[in-house]
């Protein structure tokens, strides 16, 4: 089964956070782990997906210009998925800006043309914000990843970004001052 390309509006970390997130994908791939280290494609850097469709014709980040920076926070190790083979991300702390963030960019984004709408995994009232650090993660080696990936990550959300997988293309939709 193959998957219809998607667009995706994504928050960027600043560069402090970015690195923390990159020392843990190599500190994973370092292991012998899965990790998102393995993908050097220069799109690959660590966010916070606020929103995905199949298309994205109507979104006007007008309303998205200018708007504050604020704190994030990297919790704890989460999984997704079932089976042997897992995602396995670190969570992001909910706050007020963030949650506001995700609301406005679904607003910009107007609705959904496709009658399937918004990803599962982004609509509202449904979202788990997270950042991803492996994808196939294998449950037999989740013990020795979690002990790599310890603490919160403290940041400030930096930039948003729009990733077009049909064209391989990331587009800053803007930076947070």
């Amino acid at each position: 089964m193959t998957r219809a390309p998607v667009v995706s509006i994504e928050l960027l970390l600043d560069e402090q956070a970015e690195a923390a997130v990159r020392a843990e994908w190599q500190a994973l791939a370092s292991a012998g782990l899965s990790s998102l280290a393995a993908h050097t494609s220069p799109s690959n850097r660590p966010h916070i997906t606020l929103l995905v469709r199949e298309e994205l014709a109507s979104f006007d980040p007008s309303a998205l210009a200018g708007r504050p920076a604020f704190s994030v926070r990297l919790g704890a190790p989460l999984l997704f998925g079932s089976g042997d083979r897992r995602v396995l991300a670190r969570s992001v702390i909910p706050s007020f800006d963030l949650l506001a963030l995700h609301r406005d960019v679904h607003a910009a984004a107007g609705p959904a043309s496709d009658p399937t709408g918004d990803a599962a995994h982004t609509a509202g009232g449904a979202w788990t914000p997270h950042v991803t650090l492996a994808r196939r993660m294998r449950t037999a080696d989740l013990e020795r990843a979690l002990d790599l990936v310890t603490g919160e990550i403290s940041g400030t959300a930096a930039a948003l970004r729009r990733w077009d997988a049909a064209t391989r293309t990331v587009t800053e939709v803007c930076r947070l001052r």
